[in-house]
C-alpha cells in the first residue's frame, strides 16, 4: 500500500470517529501518533547502532510505553497479536490515563535540557490529547500508522512531501490559512534571495508549520560540504523558532523532524511576551525568515514590550525581527500590503523606523490569491540591519493568470524574480524608488509603477474590489486601534 493511500485511509477512520471534527484535528491526532512510530525507530536505531559498537543503549522510554509494546505487540509471524494488543475501551483507556500523563512528565524531567527529544515529547503531550474516541478506529489508526517506515531517506522525503499536502489542505480549510501555511514557492525563492550559509543562526518567530526552516534545511543540506562537523551545526545550531499555540507547535516539530531533523529547536512560547529591550546580542540571529499572523488582537500588556505600540500583530512582530537581527543580519518577512501605506501613527512610525534602521532593499509585490483561503495581497520585505535604506528596488509578480486553490503559485513563477533581483532593473513590472522621495508625514511605501504602460492604467474590477476589501480591513484595524485607545 501506498504512502498516500495510508494516509488516505487514516483520515477516512478520523472522519467516522466522534472527536476528530476537522482537518486540523485530523493533523494533530496524526502527528501524534507518527512522532511515537517516528520515536520507535530512532530509538531501534540507536540501539543497533549501539550493539555494534559492543555498547548498550539506554532506551528513552520504559518498555510498557515503547510502540511494539502497548501499539503493535507481534508474534513470531511478525503479524500483530491479537492476544496481547488491545482495542476497544482498553485502548483509549490506556492512551488516555496512563500514556499521555507519562509522556507529558518528560516536560518536567528535562526541563534542564530544553534542545533534547526527551524535553519534546514532554512538550507535545502535555499540550496535545487524544481525540479519537473508538478504541477500535485507534487500533486501525495505529495499524496503519506501523506500516510507514521512517528509516530511509527515500521514505521520509515522501512522508515529508504528505505531511506538507495535509499541512496545505488544513490551511486551505482552515479561516486563517496563511497561518498555517506559506505557499513554498514563495518561501524557497526569500531563501534564495537571502542565501544563508552553513554556520549561520536562522529564526522564525512565527514558526506555524515550520515552513522556513524546513526549507532552510533543504537548502543549506543540498549547498553545503558534508562533513560531521558541518552536519551538526545544522542540526543542532542552526535553525530556531517560536510558536504560540499547541496544535502549530505540534506540527512544526513533526514537520521539521520528518525534513531530517531529529530534535528541532522550536520553543513553545507566545514571542510577543517577551520584552524587546531585553533582547541581546546572544539573542540575535543572522538571518529571519517568517510570515508573522496578522490582526489587530494583542492586549495593552503585550503592547508595553514594544517601543511602536498597536494592537497589530504583524507590526510587533516586526519591531521583535528588527530587534533580533545582528549588525548585517538580513531578514525576508511577508507582511499584509496595508502597512506599506496604513495612515495611523503607529505604523507611520515603524515605517519610518525600518528605513531609518536597516536597508530595505527589495519590496516583493505578490499578486492576489497567493495565500488561498487568507482572502489579503502580501509583500515581502527584504532588508539589512545596520544601516538606512537609500533605494528600494519594488518588483511586482505577474504570474499572467489569477491564483487560487486550483491554480496556486508555482517554482517557475518565481523564477524571474530570484535571477534578476541582484541587478534590480527598471523594467514594466520593477523599479527603484529613491527613499529621498518620500513623504517625510506618511512615509507611504505604497508601490506606484511609474513604467506601467498607460493603457493599462485602468483597473480590473477585481482590483477595485480587492482594495476595497482593504480599505475595510484598514478601517476595521484603525477602529480597534480607537477602542482601545479609549478603554
Amino acid at each position: 500500500m501506498s504512502f498516500e493511500q495510508t494516509f488516505k485511509n487514516i483520515d477516512d477512520l478520523l472522519y467516522k470517529d466522534s472527536g476528530a471534527d476537522s482537518e486540523l484535528d485530523y493533523i494533530g491526532q496524526t502527528s501524534w501518533v507518527m512522532f511515537l512510530r517516528y520515536l520507535d525507530e530512532l530509538e531501534q536505531d540507536k540501539a543497533d547502532e549501539a550493539e555494534l559498537k559492543g555498547e548498550e543503549y539506554n532506551f528513552i522510554l520504559d518498555e510498557e510505553y515503547r510502540w511494539p509494546n502497548w501499539a503493535m505487540p507481534k508474534g513470531a509471524d511478525g503479524k500483530l497479536d491479537h492476544h496481547k494488543a488491545m482495542t476497544g475501551t482498553d485502548l483509549v483507556q490506556f492512551v488516555d490515563k496512563k500514556l499521555f500523563p507519562y509522556l507529558g512528565e518528560f516536560k518536567v524531567k528535562s526541563v534542564d535540557n530544553p534542545k533534547s527529544i526527551e524535553y519534546k515529547i514532554g512538550e507535545i503531550f502535555s499540550e496535545l490529547s487524544n481525540r479519537i474516541q473508538s478504541g477500535y478506529i485507534l487500533r486501525d489508526i495505529l495499524e496503519y500508522a506501523d506500516e510507514l517506515p521512517f528509516r530511509a531517506s527515500t521514505d521520509k522525503h515522501e512522508l515529508s512531501h504528505l505531511y506538507e499536502t495535509k499541512i496545505k489542505n488544513m490551511g486551505n480549510a482552515g479561516r486563517n490559512g496563511g497561518q498555517y501555511y506559506t505557499p513554498r514557492p514563495l518561501i524557497r525563492a526569500m531563501i534564495n534571495v537571502i542565501d544563508p550559509q552553513i554556520g549561520e543562526k536562522i529564526y522564525d518567530g512565527a514558526a506555524g508549520s515550520c515552513g522556513f526552516l524546513c526549507e532552510a534545511y533543504e537548502y543549506l543540506y543540498e549547498r553545503m560540504e558534508k562533513t560531521t562537523d558541518n552536519l551538526k551545526t545544522l542540526q543542532e545550531e542552526t535553525l530556531f523558532g517560536k510558536e504560540k499555540k499547541n496544535l502549530a507547535y505540534v506540527i512544526g516539530i513533526m514537520n521539521m523532524i520528518l525534513h531530517g531533523i531529529e530534535a528541532p529547536n522550536i520553543i513553545h512560547i507566545n514571542t510577543l511576551g517577551e520584552n524587546i529591550r531585553d533582547i541581546q546580542e546572544k539573542n540575535r540571529y543572522h538571518v529571519i525568515l517568517a510570515n508573522p499572523p496578522f490582526g489587530g488582537k494583542e492586549r495593552k500588556e503585550v503592547q508595553q514590550n514594544f517601543d511602536i505600540k498597536t494592537g497589530e500583530t504583524a507590526s510587533l512582530f516586526l519591531q521583535h525581527f528588527i530587534k533580533s537581527l545582528k549588525t548585517s543580519g538580513r531578514a525576508a518577512i511577508v507582511i499584509k500590503n496595508t502597512f506599506l501605506s496604513n495612515a495611523d501613527n503607529a505604523s507611520i512610525s515603524l515605517r519610518k523606523h525600518l528605513l531609518e534602521s536597516c536597508n530595505v532593499h527589495t519590496i516583493l509585490d505578490m499578486p492576489a490569491g497567493t495565500f488561498t483561503g487568507a482572502g489579503v495581497k502580501t509583500v515581502v520585505l527584504f532588508f539589512t540591519k545596520g544601516e538606512p535604506t537609500k533605494n528600494i528596488w519594488y518588483y511586482q509578480l505577474d504570474a499572467g493568470r489569477s491564483m487560487g486553490k486550483t491554480n496556486p503559485l508555482n517554482d517557475k513563477d518565481m523564477e524571474e524574480f530570484v535571477s534578476i533581483h541582484k541587478e534590480q532593473p527598471n523594467t514594466e513590472k520593477s523599479w527603484i524608488f529613491n527613499v529621498n522621495d518620500i513623504d517625510e508625514n506618511s512615509f507611504d511605501l505604497a508601490p506606484k509603477n511609474p513604467n506601467k504602460p498607460e493603457e493599462e492604467a485602468l483597473r480590473t474590477p477585481e482590483e477595485i474590489l480587492e482594495e476595497m476589501e482593504m480599505l475595510d480591513e484598514e478601517t476595521s484595524s484603525l477602529l480597534t486601534n480607537i477602542k482601545e485607545l479609549i478603554s
